[in-house]
């Protein structure tokens, strides 16, 4: 959405579009290139996600308190239920940081979101609720699941791939309901599948290269424990900077596991409506930043413990400028173009 569009919106949905771009500059990325109505549904929608992931993220929340925040918020947003809002936000209230962070700010302000939801269309809003609930009753789920641990500890690749449904499955499904009546009747089914993909593919991908992080700065360790105890590690290993070399083949699986989706992922964004103001670009270049993300973690798996694995600057920047225009390349090439290399070079 251009900056003239967003400066047209009513001063809360401002907000939001501003707010968006502080919390995820990925996810931005994809909102800029919608036109409304989506542009408007996505942002809420992913805005509501956020309050209920920042509170699963907080180690300074005990685990208990957490589950009790994630239903509580989960009820408020149940329209048969008489929990309100603004008693969840009284509740998350002692546990809001002094200084908040931007994601922490969408938290304080989540009667602001749920406000701007409301002025959504009927049909949208029904859409995206149960999404956004399931999405929050999931992680409460995992938050008990793991309260004895403080932080959550995958066991299994069936219980990662369970995590990942909840976290981006649920995004991916209020995504594709928004826009399946759109779609050839005969490839409904298909487009309802495979939207499974690519949300496991970007939130594998996720987790294949924010190890150090999520365990340093969450006390998450999303890397199975199965997977771990194969190469005779453990969780704390994360912290022991002598074993970085052991983890290389974990994380190499996990991100084997993720190009395992790809073709299902590209299938999705080849059978995508553009109506409803969306449009290809939007999921395209998360798409393809996580098939760039994948040939750097296969490169380096190792640097998931140093500087880091991503995409750089520069190649984001060739990639939005393919889309720049009325030009629109062909998804399968840039597909084949970034796995073989970085379009910067």
């Amino acid at each position: 959405m251009s900056n003239e569009q967003v400066e047209s919106q009513p001063s809360d949905m401002r907000w939001c579009y501003d707010t968006v771009q502080d919390v995820s500059r990925t996810f931005a990325l994809t909102i800029a290139e919608l036109k409304e109505p989506m542009a408007d549904e996505i942002c809420v929608g992913y805005l509501l996600c956020r309050v209920a992931d920042t509170v699963e993220d907080a180690t300074h929340i005990p685990p208990t308190d957490q589950y009790d925040l994630l239903r509580s918020y989960s009820r408020a947003l149940d329209p048969d239920d008489d929990t309100t809002i603004e008693e969840f936000r009284a509740a998350v209230d002692p546990w809001l940081p002094a200084d908040p962070s931007a994601d922490w700010t969408v938290v304080a302000e989540a009667p602001r979101v749920v406000a701007t939801f409301q002025g959504l269309p009927a049909s949208s809003r029904e859409i995206i609720r149960p999404s956004v609930r399931e999405l929050t009753d999931g992680m409460a789920e995992f938050v008990d699941r793991y309260a004895e641990e403080g932080g959550l500890r995958i066991q299994t690749i069936a219980e990662l791939e369970e995590y990942c449904w909840y976290v981006a499955g649920t995004i991916g499904s209020f995504v594709t309901r928004l826009l399946v009546d759109d779609v050839e009747p005969t490839e409904r089914d298909a487009f309802e599948d495979n939207a499974t993909a690519f949300a496991r593919l970007l939130q594998l991908v996720n987790v294949a290269k924010d190890v150090d992080g999520d365990y340093r700065e969450e006390d998450n360790v999303y890397l199975p424990a199965g997977l771990l105890a194969e190469e005779d590690l453990a969780a704390a290993d994360i912290d022991d900077p002598e074993k970085t070399a052991d983890f290389v083949p974990v994380v190499s699986r996990i991100a084997d596991r993720a190009e395992g989706y790809l073709d299902d992922a590209e299938a999705w964004l080849e059978a995508m409506p553009e109506t409803r103001g969306n449009t290809l670009a939007a999921w395209a270049i998360p798409f393809l930043l996580a098939v760039g993300t994948i040939r750097e973690l296969q490169a380096r798996p190792e640097d998931v413990f140093e500087d880091g694995v991503k995409v750089s600057r520069q190649e984001v920047y060739a990639l939005l400028a393919r889309f720049a225009g009325d030009g629109e390349p062909s998804l399968g090439d840039l597909r084949r173009e970034m796995r073989a290399g970085s379009l910067a070079e």
